[in-house]
């Protein structure tokens, strides 16, 4: 009995650290595929958001900006023809994102710095999300 559940508690941990190591891989290496892209797109303010993360002490209003952000992005593949995110890279930063968000809101009062680097997380993976969303639709956009 002790056996299995320490078994299947390390399964769980090596799960979690396989699935991060991932997504940390996969936003870094979509993050040097749209280094060359120059136009930004003013529709989302993600750019913005990754700049204010690093002055403001004050994260709530970034957090709701970045959801707002979040909520047009995923209005837009919902409803937009054309476009979809139907890789598992793009389905596994989906999830990202919701993680990330889950960890902030465990993490806003009890550990600041860890919940600024949580919506530093989901600030990227949005920016990169809104750029392959804007190569969908043919137009050269960085969020």
């Amino acid at each position: 009995m002790l056996t299995s559940l320490l078994v299947i508690g390390f399964s769980l941990v090596l799960f979690v650290y396989w699935f991060r190591y991932c997504c940390i891989l996969v936003l870094r290496n979509s993050q040097e595929g749209l280094a060359a892209v120059p136009v930004a797109d003013t529709r989302f303010g993600v750019a913005g958001l990754i700049e204010r993360l690093r002055t403001e002490e004050d994260l709530d209003p970034i957090h709701q900006a970045l959801h707002r952000d979040y909520e047009v992005f995923t209005y837009l593949v919902q409803h937009a023809a054309g476009l979809e995110l139907s890789s598992i890279e793009d389905r596994l930063l989906l999830l990202d994102y919701k993680v990330m968000k889950l960890w902030y809101r465990m993490t806003l009062t009890v550990a600041p710095r860890q919940a600024r680097e949580a919506l530093a997380q989901m600030a990227s993976i949005l920016n990169v999300l809104v750029c392959k969303m804007g190569r969908q639709a043919g137009l050269n956009v960085e969020a």
